[in-house]
């Protein structure tokens, strides 16, 4: 088994591909209308079958003819008929036509059996619940005896055989329609997509001929779908995720390379796969959509949509990614190279200059570990975020630094300031005092014990606040906060 899915292409919503999602609604609605109303009274009348008398006068009758004719199905049925699984034998006799004809010409019950009459009423009674054949009149029939109906080749490509079977069509018709139908055009696109679908059946028509059983799904036009796609994007590199039996990868490739991949991929499947699937069909509409693409191209009625611009690689996320993988492999010195590189990049990202510190803390008396910190008391946002950082990181740095922390003056009074404003008001005291020490001329030093005191003051804390009276005599006789304090 092997499909591939693009990646990289997007629907337009200012273009919608309209007709892809009619196409899809249309099958849906076709599956869950008449299809599921006509499951349904099958169903029951199936109820009624398996209730009555005839299961034991017609399905002996039935086996023993699938092997006086040699059916493939012989032995399963015979196991089926010992273990009285009549629903499965059923389901079989229904769709041997040649089987049927006999049974209503009186061939297999005859008019001289002991319990022809009551068979006859029972056999009347179980037809009447029968509803009208929906699905095997529009589906392609590839029984023996089957008559020319041409139209079945298109009709066919809207039935399907169970809600997955529905479901996985209409999940590839999607993925490569919107991009075929951006390209052709809405009316182009209706017209391809159903040529692609009889296209398709007609493959079908001549591998499966006489076969029996009926053809039903939308994957001949889906894969008429892929086809194009194929033939349209020719050698541009597309990027697909594929499934070759349990391996599953990644890959960026020339979309026309998947062609001859998905044509050997049916041909393979064809041989090897069973009946279970018309693979045929899947061939079919691979080689009618390539075609129908080919010539729509020589005609210059494709709009190929322009090959994504390439974008240059972040330089600043190429070291963020290398310094987590460096931190994953624990090559943690190699990693702040790279955290330093990335923090020089963009010196405002507060979550490059928390991981570089944290890394820079590993070795206390580097340099990187202080030039990290300073960089994070340089922040600007004043949000709670930031002052959390910049608070935590002035703790951890106050306590590992080696041999001492290195404050600017500068530093200390912004980070006074704003330990202020998040009511850390033991450190923003501490580096006030620490600030008129080492820079005693320092010319926002003022402002800065001016601002800690009314911190102090509008948090009730009137002994801390009148603790610095004297320094704002001094510093800033005129300041409001220094006035009050003498008042109070």
């Amino acid at each position: 088994m092997f499909y591939a899915i693009p990646l990289e292409s997007r629907p337009s919503w200012r273009n919608p591909p309209w007709v892809t999602v009619l196409l899809i609604l249309v099958n849906m609605l076709v599956f869950w209308g008449p299809q599921r109303a006509e499951d349904a009274a099958q169903e029951r009348a199936a109820q009624f079958y398996l209730q009555s008398g005839l299961p034991k006068l017609e399905l002996p009758p039935f086996v023993a003819w699938l092997q006086e004719t040699g059916s493939p199905r012989a032995t399963v049925a015979r196991r089926l008929l010992a273990r009285e699984r009549y629903g499965e034998l059923l389901e079989g006799l229904q769709q041997e036509q040649a089987f049927l004809r006999k049974l209503h010409a009186d061939q297999i019950i005859k008019p001289a059996h002991a319990q022809y009459a009551d068979w006859k009423r029972e056999r009347q009674r179980y037809e009447a619940q029968l509803p009208a054949p929906f699905t095997t009149r529009w589906a392609q029939d590839h029984n023996p005896d089957a008559e020319s109906r041409p139209w079945t080749w298109l009709t066919s490509a809207f039935l399907h055989g169970s809600t997955s079977h529905l479901l996985g069509n209409m999940l590839f018709l999607f993925l490569f329609g919107f991009s075929v139908e951006l390209a052709l055009g809405r009316g182009l696109y209706l017209g391809f997509y159903l040529l692609g679908a009889a296209g398709a059946s007609a493959l079908a028509a001549w591998a499966y001929a006489g076969q029996g059983g009926y053809g039903l799904g939308a994957s001949g036009a889906v894969s008429a779908l892929m086809g194009m796609y194929a033939v349209m994007y020719r050698l541009r590199r597309i990027r697909f995720f594929y499934q070759l039996f349990f391996y599953f990868n990644y890959v960026t490739a020339p979309a026309l390379i998947l062609l001859p991949a998905w044509i050997a991929n049916e041909l393979l499947q064809h041989l090897v796969g069973g009946k279970g699937i018309a693979y045929m069909a899947h061939l079919g509409g691979l080689l009618s959509g390539a075609l129908l693409m080919a010539i729509a191209m020589r005609w210059r009625r494709v709009r190929l949509p322009e090959a994504p611009v390439e974008q240059a690689p972040d330089p600043f996320e190429q070291h963020v990614a290398a310094a987590r993988r460096l931190a994953g492999e624990m090559k943690f010195e190699q990693a702040c190279t790279q955290w330093r590189a990335a923090a020089k990049l963009r010196p405002g990202d507060a979550d490059t200059l928390r991981a570089w510190f944290n890394t820079a803390k590993l070795w206390p008396a580097g340099e990187d570990f202080h030039r990290a910190a300073h960089r994070i008391f340089q922040l600007r946002p004043q949000d709670p975020a930031t002052l959390e950082l910049q608070h935590a990181s002035y703790k951890t740095y106050l306590d590992h630094a080696k041999p001492g922390a290195r404050l600017r003056p500068e530093d200390m009074a912004r980070l006074a300031r704003r330990f202020t404003r998040a009511q850390q008001f033991a450190d923003a005291e501490r580096l006030c005092q620490a600030l008129m020490k080492t820079a005693p001329e320092h010319p926002e030093l003022a402002e800065t014990v001016a601002l800690c005191a009314n911190g102090l003051l509008q948090a009730g804390r009137r002994d801390q606040a009148l603790g610095w009276l004297p320094h704002l005599l001094r510093l800033a006789p005129e300041a409001m906060v220094t006035r009050m304090l003498q008042k109070a």
